[in-house]
């Protein structure tokens, strides 16, 4: 990787916790977005300063909008089929993406000076901008579908389980990087593709192009968390098989379980044997194990 250290005061451009703070706590969903995506081009122009940011300055949660109103994931209603069914799951994954801006986000701001980053702390910051600009972007997509069908996010109902993933692994950049990119968006790998198929059998070919453009810069967020979590565990000395299964292990409710896409996991770098092993270890009996 290359990068360099924070770089020296320049009290003529934004501070940039400043900048990362300013997204997080932007409650519209599309002025959240455009800002995300402001946020990516100021810092690649040289627009935000790298100064230190303790981690207590990042907000505890995101602002958000009124709507949706935000339940229980065991408390959402069960999806329908035909238009409204199709309606119901642009806006799930509307909503996954607008909580991916923040994560996204949040890893840039919280984290980029982590002891394990020290001189590759700018290019931690502008790959993580630079998947909350694609969050961003996936969001937008989502949501000009849903007004194309009558909809509009905020709508319907969402869950809120998934801003958990920040505040569990707030304190460790490889908890969050196992438990984002590596646990959650590679599921997203494994699900999409046969979401596409279904839209595509209804006659959507217009939302099934907008999963395959989401689908496709997935791969690369997964390819993103994984190449730093390899490079966190190299600077702890740690093996990243055994950092993962430890990670998935404490933060990660449920394992992991198949099917998996293999294909698009190699993509990203994600090899079977990495997986598979911590698939398996967590269903065997003992201290990391389900039956334990």
């Amino acid at each position: 990787m290359s990068g360099g250290g924070p770089h020296a005061p320049d009290f003529g451009v934004p501070d940039f916790g400043a900048l990362v703070r300013g997204v997080l706590l932007t409650g519209e969903p599309h002025a959240k977005a455009e800002a995300a995506r402001d946020a990516y081009r100021m810092f690649l122009e040289g627009g935000a300063r790298l100064d230190p940011v303790p981690a207590l300055l990042m907000p505890e949660r995101p602002a958000r909008p009124e709507r949706p109103l935000l339940l229980l994931p065991r408390d959402m209603p069960r999806r329908s089929t035909g238009v409204k069914g199709r309606i119901a799951l642009l806006h799930a994954l509307a909503h996954i993406e607008l909580n991916a801006i923040d994560l996204a986000l949040d890893m840039a701001g919280r984290f980029y000076l982590a002891p394990e980053l020290a001189g590759e702390n700018h290019a931690f910051v502008a790959d993580w901008l630079k998947v909350g600009e694609e969050e961003a972007r996936h969001f937008l997509l989502l949501a000009e579908r849903l007004q194309s069908l009558g909809a509009a996010y905020g709508d319907l109902p969402a869950h809120d389980g998934l801003w958990s993933v920040a505040l569990e692994t707030a304190s460790d950049v490889a908890a969050r990087l196992a438990i984002a990119p590596l646990v959650h968006e590679a599921r997203g790998l494994d699900v999409t593709p046969g979401l596409i198929r279904k839209l595509r059998a209804a006659g959507d070919e217009t939302s099934a192009r907008v999963l395959d453009v989401i689908y496709a810069e997935e791969i690369g967020h997964v390819a993103t968390g994984w190449r730093w979590f390899n490079h966190v565990c190299a600077a702890r000395h740690a093996s990243p098989g055994q950092e993962f299964l430890a990670m998935v292990n404490r933060y990660h409710r449920g394992g992991l379980k198949p099917p998996f896409n293999a294909t698009a996991r190699e993509k990203a770098g994600l090899l079977p044997d990495f997986y598979l092993t911590v698939a398996q270890k967590l269903t065997e009996p003992g201290p990391l194990g389900g039956a334990n």
